[in-house]
């Protein structure tokens, strides 16, 4: 089945900036690219303490970065659901908290933007805040009366490099979409503006391992890049 990427109103969960550029870059680049519209609901930017070294910044940092990555890649409108809520912390957070976060708690929740696609983190990350969001989103995407609640076409899971990284087994991926080289290098791109996120090889948000990654997907697809997810729900 062929998709209509200019058709596409797509949803993307990430819990922090720059997950849904390591997980949906690509995804990203060529849903714009072909006129269709991405939000982008980010659930937390952090503490006010830096430590950019470590991996964390400011939300002063990350506002700048977000506006810099929606730039470049087209991303039509975000949102940053609990500002005050520190990383590492969402799975404090009660599930029916985040899930209303998600469902119709934000101006691009489900219930307002209606998207045809969603995509979030999957949840086998060993990460606890990729976990929450992950479990939230799946409950507020359960099985409903589709004249009654939002229905996306289309749910999937995204991945990043480290899932593998927890004793429960991950799922082998089960939809691939193709990246042109400028769909890949709109996501490198978009990785080197999260400045104070990016790290050098052999770390698992260099460009060395998004492009390693890009090209495995590619290969286990027959492209010569791809991005993988597994996909939760296709209503056709």
């Amino acid at each position: 089945m062929t998709i209509n990427w200019s058709d596409q109103r797509a949803l993307i969960l990430a819990p922090h900036p720059d997950d849904e550029v390591i997980g949906c870059g690509g995804l990203i680049s060529r849903i714009s690219e072909a006129g269709g519209q991405v939000h982008v609901l980010y659930v937390t930017i952090g503490a006010h303490v830096s430590h950019p070294k470590a991996g964390f910044s400011t939300r002063a940092e990350n506002l700048e970065e977000i506006g810099k990555v929606a730039a470049h890649l087209g991303i039509t409108s975000w949102h940053v659901a609990l500002p005050e809520v520190a990383q590492l912390t969402l799975d404090q957070l009660p599930r029916r908290t985040l899930t209303t976060v998600i469902e119709n708690a934000t101006p691009i929740s489900l219930a307002t933007l209606k998207p045809t696609l969603i995509a979030f983190p999957h949840p086998t990350s060993y990460n606890q805040d990729h976990q929450a969001v992950a479990e939230a989103a799946i409950t507020a995407l359960r099985p409903s009366d589709r004249r009654k609640r939002p229905h996306p076409t289309l749910v999937l899971a995204y991945e990043q490099a480290a899932d593998q990284w927890r004793l429960t087994p991950c799922s082998p991926p089960t939809f691939f979409i193709e990246l042109a080289p400028q769909h890949l290098s709109a996501k490198l791109t978009a990785m080197d503006l999260y400045a104070s996120q990016r790290r050098e090889h052999p770390h698992t948000r260099s460009d060395e391992t998004l492009r390693s990654l890009a090209v495995l997907r590619g290969t286990q697809c027959g492209a010569a890049a791809a991005e993988a997810y597994e996909c939760v729900r296709w209503t056709a």
